[in-house]
């Protein structure tokens, strides 16, 4: 399949519009900017390009170069797992006896405390079936983030050549560009 700009086959194009991405993501014919390290640089030059009064809607920002940090918070214990079960099910138990208190005329209040107590059991069990399914493998809990390591900005190939000139004026350290 021949590749069209940004990388992406014609076919996926033409199904995507003639913007490329969808909700207009991509540029046409997109020429690079610069380089930055930082997001907050690449954010100040598109900013120095919009006190100039130059059309940003064609440029954007491009996170390069990913990769995923996944941060480590603790050690999962059986202890750890049923008691976050339970209280996870006892706070929808309460949020469903609320709901369920609101259309009934019965005693409101033990409405609540039994969708409450069935909530935390139900999660306890699920808790208990999805932790032992794990066999151990990962006794850990974590978050994990895509993060880029550079920023490049582009903008479309009718006003690259302003950009630059433009971004060659501005104080400070600019990008490095390409």
């Amino acid at each position: 399949m021949s590749q069209g700009p940004m990388g992406f086959g014609r076919a996926q194009q033409s199904q995507q519009g003639q913007h490329g991405l969808i909700g207009g993501l991509a540029l046409k014919y997109p020429r690079s900017l610069g380089v930055f390290d930082e997001y907050a640089e690449a954010q100040r030059a598109v900013d120095y390009l919009s006190d100039k009064e130059f059309p940003v809607e064609n440029c954007m920002i491009v996170g390069t170069d990913l990769k995923q940090i996944e941060r480590v918070l603790g050690r999962l214990t059986w202890g750890r797992v049923l008691g976050g079960g339970a209280i996870s099910g006892a706070w929808f138990g309460a949020f469903i006896g609320l709901i369920m208190s609101l259309f009934t005329n019965a005693n409101t209040l033990g409405v609540i405390v039994s969708t409450v107590i069935f909530g935390a059991v139900f999660g306890f069990v699920w808790a208990a079936m999805g932790y032992g399914m794990t066999r151990g493998r990962r006794d850990f809990q974590s978050v994990t983030q895509v993060v880029a390591t550079r920023y490049e900005v582009l903008t479309e190939h009718t006003v690259a050549e302003r950009a630059r000139e433009l971004l060659e004026q501005m104080p400070g350290a600019g990008p490095t560009l390409t």
